[in-house]
């Protein structure tokens, strides 16, 4: 076994952010994918080189304008349990690949599609990025310091958190079902629910209460100066996540303050005071020193590190959380499985590299794939 997908088949129609994600934590666990990229030089979807994202699954290149393309694809799909696509609501139909052509050659299949905006609404065929889908679930907003604009959390929250890791839990889901009924199903993740499902939490905290002020003012948004980051004497940053009173205590300590001349660390109407006293305290230190005098403490202190940087953090390294896939350091296939544990995944294959291994598996003969590559069907 090499990883608990082992066995899943999974065509992947290639796209941008979220549905190559998608099939990036499928295939890390273990499931075998094949990426559909575009047989024509100049026509492909952008990407860098050795992406990551493109890591652990084999690719073909396919004209899918041309009807042996499309027919290739499909016949793809009729051997595999899972399809997943990213375009606009209607691109993949127009294709001859939308559902109702994918599910006619394999009704057991699982057809996962993301999308910003979802399949139908208002808003279904407009443009739109990340920060658009955010700014309407209202998971922008929230984010940024008080007083001034809201800060895009890069593209981490709708392309990845909210887009393809909600559609391989779509999709996971979709196949525990079909064990009792046979069927498979089209399985929707728009980015802007996932967006807004990701904000769950902060729901709860405002109808509580517990989250009273506009951005930048609560506990969890950089208000609390017990929960923020600050400079250190070296100018690098450690973050602070010191809520509850014991570990308030404990942060006390290590910054050698004198609680009796503390105000309440709860105390909203102290924290411009507070903060002052903290960032005071933090800037006699280097992060480094700060870090170890924190250690074996429960003072939620902890560096602020560059993602570069991480890989070799001690815990980081000893978890092997990072790993060196074809040169490029990049994170490990995540979660841990204690009897079916993922191999390291293999560096990306160039775009089409699987093509005549693929069409071969799937009963095409020398002469039907020498004549597509000569017409251009499939990538040369």
């Amino acid at each position: 076994m090499a990883g608990p997908l082992t066995g899943l088949r999974v065509v992947e129609l290639a796209g941008l952010a979220p549905a190559p994600f998608a099939g990036t934590l499928l295939a890390d666990l273990g499931a075998d994918v094949v990426r559909v990229d575009r047989a024509k030089p100049g026509a492909d979807v952008l990407g860098v080189p050795a992406d990551p994202l493109m890591r652990g699954r084999r690719t073909i290149g396919v004209d899918t304008k041309n009807p042996d393309g499309v027919e290739i694809v499909l016949r793809l799909a009729e051997r595999a349990d899972v399809f997943v696509e990213g375009f606009r609501p209607g691109v993949a139909e127009r294709m001859g690949l939308g559902p109702e052509h994918v599910q006619a050659r394999n009704p057991r299949i699982v057809y996962g599609r993301v999308t910003g905006w979802g399949q139908d609404g208002p808003l279904a065929t407009a443009a739109g990025h990340d920060i658009n889908y955010l700014s309407v679930a209202g998971a922008l907003e929230p984010v940024g310091r008080a007083g001034e604009r809201p800060v895009p959390p890069l593209n981490l929250v709708g392309d990845f958190a909210g887009g393809g890791m909600l559609l391989a839990l779509g999709i996971l889901a979709a196949l525990h079902e079909r064990t009792t009924s046979g069927r498979g199903q089209v399985v929707d993740a728009a980015m802007v629910d996932g967006a807004a499902l990701l904000m769950t939490q902060l729901f709860g905290m405002r109808s509580a209460g517990m989250w009273p002020n506009e951005r930048g003012g609560n506990v969890l948004d950089g208000g609390a100066p017990f929960y923020d980051t600050y400079e250190t004497a070296d100018g690098k940053y450690v973050a602070l996540g010191a809520i509850e009173m014991r570990f308030w205590g404990d942060l006390v300590r290590v910054l050698e303050l004198d609680p009796a001349e503390l105000p309440m660390h709860l105390d909203g109407t102290q924290w411009p005071r507070l903060r002052e006293i903290l960032a005071a305290a933090i800037g006699k230190f280097t992060r480094d020193e700060l870090v170890a005098r924190a250690e074996g403490t429960d003072a939620c202190l902890t560096p602020v590190l560059s993602p570069w940087e991480a890989a070799s953090h001690p815990h980081n390294a000893a978890r092997g959380t990072f790993v060196e896939i074809g040169g490029v350091v990049q994170p490990a296939p995540a979660p841990r499985f204690d009897r079916t544990p993922p191999v390291t995944p293999e560096a990306p294959h160039e775009k089409g590299a699987d093509t005549v291994d693929v069409l071969t598996e799937l009963g095409y003969d020398a002469g039907t794939v020498d004549g597509w590559r000569a017409s251009g069907v499939i990538a040369s």
